[in-house]
């Protein structure tokens, strides 16, 4: 008996250490994996979003050059005063408020999930009322939207009540240990968001110095430029730190954050300017479709027709754009679209799909961009409703933008660790480091469908 327990003992032996050999020869495939070049239409496409990336960079930056001095010289009534200040002061708060929260998010992911969906409505409630107060036909406009918005958003807060124990689950046992230098990135990435963000103010305030209708276009490209680029920042953060955390959780490796950062400069710029220009729109026209299919039911049969056939639309969209997609682009060095399609035929394989559509992750790093863009707005419009009334309205959005992106971006560690968490589960569920959270959530989502 003792015999036969030794030689059990050595083969259970000889088994793990042969899964250890396994485990780090996949390792290094993967971490090799980085250099396979792409297919020729892959490589074309990515080079191509990655040259238009930079070339737009080149343009926009001459053109605020132009804006600014030319406001300078020849504007007369505009007063760089009582407008550059409240809207710096703005983008200042973007960045200290945006690190903080995502310090709580970190030390309390439970609380902030709730702080999240509760004060998220509330702000934009008030920055509504601002707007409101302010009393110009765009500023009512803009206040009926952000106040018919919090009125949603408090609506959706109660219908996912339940979810919320579930998403502070997830968001801990993903995050709980965050990758070797996240801090700096993150420091790193909201210093270089305040630059460029005060860097546009500057041609968004020479602009509106001239007042012009082409000047009105001139803003409009700037404000298309910002949102692509803090996109962009936002997705290399994202793919950089989705790489480090499906390493730790597949193959139980740490991979060095700043060798990850180093690839995804040198290899992936183009794939994630193409997820950065695509991710947001697709994502907007399939929570749109399910928000109308929602609405919609299955009382009217016009409607409901209508309202599958716009679902059926965007579930097609998401299969070949989605965000999760990001994490075989840095591991894999796969294109985006290949990318988003492999691992959404890998959701459905797991039966995961049910579950990556009720997660909560998203919805509540949107919400927090929308709190702490809120506040910014706040902070502007009130400046600027006290010292040159006229200029509130403007300074207020400006300043909600930045400071809705900016969050986005601080909070992009912990978004890429859910979806790695996510990616890995669905390729080997029966491995040893993950816990019965998912486990135990497919069971409860089940147990409701039926």
């Amino acid at each position: 008996m003792e015999r036969a327990r030794d030689s059990n003992l050595q083969n259970t032996g000889k088994q793990v250490q042969e899964q250890r050999t396994q485990s780090t020869a996949i390792v290094k495939v993967q971490e090799q994996s980085i250099k396979i070049e792409p297919t020729v239409g892959g490589q074309f496409l990515r080079k191509l979003f990655q040259i238009i990336f930079y070339i737009q960079l080149f343009l926009v930056s001459i053109l605020v050059i132009v804006l600014l001095i030319r406001g300078l010289i020849f504007a007369r009534s505009f007063h760089p005063k009582k407008w550059y200040p409240p809207l710096l002061v703005s983008v200042a708060s973007a960045g200290i408020v945006s690190f903080v929260w995502q310090s709580i998010t970190f030390r309390s992911p439970s609380n902030a999930i709730r702080y999240a969906f509760w004060f998220a409505p509330l702000l934009t409630c008030a920055l509504g009322v601002l707007h409101v107060l302010i009393g110009s036909p765009l500023s009512l406009a803009a206040g009926t939207i952000a106040i018919v918005s919090g009125v949603i958003q408090s609506l959706y807060a109660c219908w996912v009540n339940s979810r919320f124990d579930y998403a502070s689950k997830i968001l801990a046992v993903s995050t709980s240990v965050p990758p070797d230098q996240t801090t700096v990135f993150v420091i790193v990435s909201i210093i270089t968001c305040l630059a460029y963000s005060s860097f546009l103010v500057a041609g968004i305030g020479g602009a509106t110095a001239t007042g012009t209708g082409l000047d009105v276009v001139f803003i409009v490209v700037i404000l298309l430029s910002f949102t692509w680029s803090m996109q962009v920042i936002k997705n290399m953060l994202y793919v950089t730190i989705s790489r480090v955390r499906y390493m730790t959780f597949a193959c139980g490796v740490d991979t060095n954050t700043r060798s990850a950062f180093r690839d995804t400069v040198k290899h992936l710029v183009g794939s994630v300017c193409i997820g950065s220009a695509f991710v947001p729109v697709i994502g907007t026209i399939r929570g749109s479709a399910r928000a109308v299919n929602l609405v919609a039911g299955d009382h009217d049969e016009f409607l409901f027709s209508c309202a599958d056939c716009y679902s059926g639309f965007g579930s097609t969209l998401i299969t070949y754009g989605n965000r999760w997609g990001f994490v075989h682009v840095g591991v894999y060095n796969k294109g985006f679209i290949q990318a988003s399609a492999d691992i959404w035929e890998m959701f459905k394989r797991a039966e995961l799909i049910t579950l990556i559509d009720s997660d909560l992750t998203g919805v509540f790093c949107f919400l927090s961009g929308v709190a702490v863009g809120s506040i910014c707005g706040i902070i502007g419009g009130t400046w600027e409703l006290i010292v040159h009334k006229s200029y509130a309205t403007e300074v207020s959005i400006y300043a909600f933008l930045i400071g809705y992106f900016m969050c986005r971006i601080a909070l992009a560690w912990k978004q890429a660790s859910v979806t790695a968490y996510y990616v890995a589960y669905a390729e080997n569920p029966q491995s040893a480091r993950f816990d019965a959270t998912i486990p135990v959530r497919l069971e409860q989502l089940h147990r409701f469908q039926v």
